[in-house]
C-alpha cells in the first residue's frame, strides 16, 4: 500500500511539473504573439518569424496540436511574406515611377536604415529613393514620388505582416480554447 502511495505522488508531481511547464511554454507563446504583433509595425523586430515561433511553443504543449501541414505551410507563408516585406520598397519605387537608380537607393536606404532601426527602416528607403533620383538628374517632383513609392511599399509589407500575425494569433488563441474547453 505504501508503495502505491509513493508511486501516486511521484505521478502527481511530475503531472504538477508537467502542467507548470505547460503553463510557461503557453505564457511564452503569448508573449511571443505580442512581439510578433509589435514586430509589425517597429521594424526593427521580425513580426510574423516571432508569432510563428508562438504556434511551435503552443504546439510544445498537451494544449495544441497543430499537423505537420498547416505547420509546414505557415512556416512557408511566414519565409515569403518575410522575404517579401524586405523587397517591396524597392518594387513602391519602380512602381511610382521610380528609375533603377531610385530602386537602387531605396535597396541601400534599407540597408543603412536597418543600422538606424526603428525610424530608419523607414526613412532609409524613402530617403534612398529620393537620393538615387536626384543624383541621375531627375526633378524633385519625380525623386519624392519615387520616395513616396518605397513608402506605399513600407506600408504595404507592414499590412501583410499585420494580417498573417493576426491570423497566426487566431489559430493560437482558437486551438488553446478548444483544448481547455472541449
Amino acid at each position: 500500500m505504501l508503495y502505491l502511495q509513493n508511486l501516486f505522488s511521484i505521478f502527481e508531481e511530475l503531472f504538477n511539473t508537467v502542467m507548470i511547464f505547460d503553463i510557461l511554454l503557453v505564457v511564452l507563446g503569448f508573449c511571443f504573439l505580442v512581439g510578433g504583433c509589435i514586430g509589425c509595425i517597429i521594424p526593427a523586430m521580425p513580426g510574423p518569424p516571432l508569432s510563428y515561433i508562438a504556434l511551435l511553443t503552443l504546439q510544445a504543449t498537451r494544449f495544441a496540436d497543430f499537423s505537420g501541414k498547416f505547420l509546414l505551410i505557415t512556416a512557408i507563408v511566414t519565409i515569403v511574406i518575410t522575404v517579401v516585406d524586405y523587397i517591396l520598397p524597392a518594387w513602391g519605387t519602380r512602381k511610382w515611377g521610380g528609375s533603377r537608380a531610385g530602386t537602387i537607393g531605396a535597396i541601400i536606404g534599407l540597408l543603412v536604415g536597418l543600422f538606424f532601426a526603428p525610424i530608419g527602416i523607414i526613412v532609409g528607403p524613402f530617403a534612398g529613393a529620393v537620393v538615387g533620383e536626384l543624383i541621375t538628374g531627375r526633378n524633385t517632383d519625380a525623386a519624392l514620388r519615387s520616395g513616396f513609392g518605397s513608402f506605399v511599399g513600407f506600408f504595404f509589407g507592414t499590412i501583410m505582416k499585420l494580417t498573417l500575425c493576426m491570423v497566426l494569433t487566431y489559430y493560437y488563441v482558437k486551438e488553446l480554447i478548444v483544448s481547455i474547453f472541449i
